[in-house]
């Protein structure tokens, strides 16, 4: 196996090219801390791009942040973090889920998985924030898309369209992401003991009010006790977080206690302790307990979410915790139950919506359907798409789909539908 490690775009393009006339496929990563998501590869060779790195452009007064692919997205963070800024879609780490260490992912990994946190619901995703790349397709060929400013609208937007396609449309060498800045206030109020269908009212009613609350979510009785080091308790947990101006939080979390005052116990959580529980929802630290369990994250209508979790476990032994106000369901299952057919199934049954497995042993990944079955106009046009980027799958073949990996618009659909 030969591993290539290009330092500059320009070595990206001529591995690229090589790769291309010897029909030779690449496994395309970073450091990998998202190396375990998808169907396992088998090609001979790797690109590795995390020598590729370095932010070459950042105007904070502007709100434009540039930086080559490999750069590592903690570094970036850090640097945001110094000017009061943030990236808004608050990126999830998979590095723990996954077993491997925190803070490893790359700033083109957060692009190609097409990143979000809990804010999801206020900020959109990475998609939403994206302005420009620079990026290699799998025809050997370098291309750029958008630009470094905000109002940008040249030509076709393929910026968005590498988001969510997991390196099997175009290596990214540079990307460009708008940032904002961070909140001045961050406090949590959390309602005590409720039940998922009564949570999911709850969220729906915050959601609804005008306290403007940018994250909500659920953790159900004892699921409470893995975020935050056990700072909530056993107790479940309805979780509804306000940002911005010290006045104004206070002023809209004093509206949601007097909304919700009838609907449990409420508990006020304010600074650091909020911002960690709030990442470990948003890295799914409930899960990330270095089990081999599988793992399911679950997109579909927040109303509906919880009735099918409920059918689940009548037929499963599950653990669920919800967030983007239950739109989005964390899963940890047996690897031994029939649960790709009957999740889905279920799926369908409530409403419709989408099953990514995101953490199983190779073998599983490699029985399953990891993503998202497409329907056949959506499959159809996903493969066109890889037959013009990618006509010899030489870029991450058979990561999404069987054969070709080339299941890719139906990731950015159910993205931008969330």
């Amino acid at each position: 196996m030969t591993t290539f490690t290009p330092s500059s775009p320009a070595d990206v393009l001529s591995t690229v090219q090589w790769a291309v006339a010897e029909e030779s496929p690449l496994e395309i990563f970073g450091h990998g801390s998202k190396r375990g998501i998808g169907r396992p590869l088998q090609t001979e060779h790797t690109l590795d791009l995390s020598k590729l790195t370095g932010v070459t452009l950042y105007e904070p007064a502007e709100l434009v942040l540039s930086a080559r692919a490999g750069t590592p997205l903690a570094e970036i963070e850090k640097l945001l973090a110094a000017y009061g800024q943030q990236f808004a879609f608050e990126p999830m780490d998979y590095g723990p889920l996954l077993g491997g260490e925190p803070g490893r992912g790359t700033i083109g990994g957060v692009l190609a998985s097409n990143l979000s946190g809990p804010r999801r619901l206020k900020a959109g995703a990475a998609r939403d924030h994206i302005l420009g790349i620079g990026a290699v397709a799998g025809r050997g060929e370098a291309f750029k898309s958008g630009g470094r400013v905000v109002k940008n609208v040249t030509g076709y937007d393929l910026s968005k369209l590498m988001a969510g396609s997991w390196g099997t449309l175009a290596v990214a060498t540079d990307v460009t992401f708008k940032v904002l800045p961070a909140a001045e206030t961050e406090v949590t109020l959390a309602i005590r003991g409720l039940l998922d269908d009564a949570a999911v009212v709850a969220m729906a009613l915050a959601l609804g009010s005008s306290a403007e609350v940018s994250s909500a979510a659920h953790l159900p009785e004892r699921i409470a006790a893995r975020v935050a080091a056990g700072h909530l308790g056993s107790d479940a947990a309805t979780l509804l977080r306000v940002e911005g101006f010290g006045p104004s939080v206070v002023y809209r979390i004093e509206a949601l206690r007097r909304l919700l005052g009838k609907a449990g116990p409420l508990q006020e959580i304010a600074g650091e302790a909020s911002k960690a529980i709030w990442r470990g929802v948003r890295d799914c630290a409930p899960f990330a307990d270095g089990g081999a369990r599988p793992v399911w994250r679950v997109s579909m209508a927040p109303s509906q979410a919880h009735h099918m979790v409920m059918a689940l476990r009548m037929q499963a032994a599950v653990d669920a915790f919800y967030d983007w106000q239950g739109g989005m369901v964390w899963l940890s299952m047996r690897e031994s139950d029939p649960e790709a057919e009957l999740l889905r199934g279920l799926i369908r049954k409530y409403g419709g919506g989408h099953a990514t497995l995101v953490r199983a042993s190779a073998s599983h990944r490699a029985a399953l359907p990891v993503f998202e079955p497409q329907p056949p106009h959506l499959a159809a046009l996903s493969a066109r798409l890889k037959a013009e980027f990618d006509p010899k799958h030489i870029l991450n073949p058979g990561r999404m789909a069987p054969g070709t990996g080339s299941a890719t618009l139906v990731r950015s659909t159910e993205e931008a539908a969330s």
